[in-house]
């Protein structure tokens, strides 16, 4: 059986110490054109439920993952400024399609980071 890559993400709230609930998720193929390939909202350990790709859906190429970050620290009561410094956090990222890839966000109200995790 050839091996089956995946698609998996969280986000952790570096504010506050704690995962992101209730953030809105999209995951957008780069092909021809952009397409939307998935979408989820993250559950109370920052996590969607299911892999954003996975088996024959997981094909190598560029994506683009969107995370609603202003308005989920709007829903925390949390106003920098209006508007908010950050709304949505854009990462642009290639994968293979037989590998496994988790893209990890760190966020607060003032900046974000990420890496390729495991």
């Amino acid at each position: 059986m050839a091996p089956m890559g995946q698609l998996t993400t969280h986000i952790l709230d570096t504010a506050s110490g704690k995962p992101a609930a209730g953030v809105d998720i999209r995951l957008y193929g780069l092909g021809d054109e952009r397409r939307l390939q998935a979408s989820a909202v993250t559950n109370s350990d920052g996590r969607s439920e299911y892999p954003l790709l996975q088996d024959d859906a997981m094909q190598t190429g560029e994506y683009e993952l969107e995370f609603d970050i202003g308005a989920y620290f709007e829903a925390q009561g949390i106003a920098t400024q209006a508007p908010a410094f950050l709304g949505t956090v854009v990462i642009r990222f290639a994968v293979r399609e037989d590998e496994h890839y988790h893209v990890p966000l760190l966020v607060s109200p003032w900046s974000y980071s990420t890496y390729r995790g495991s």
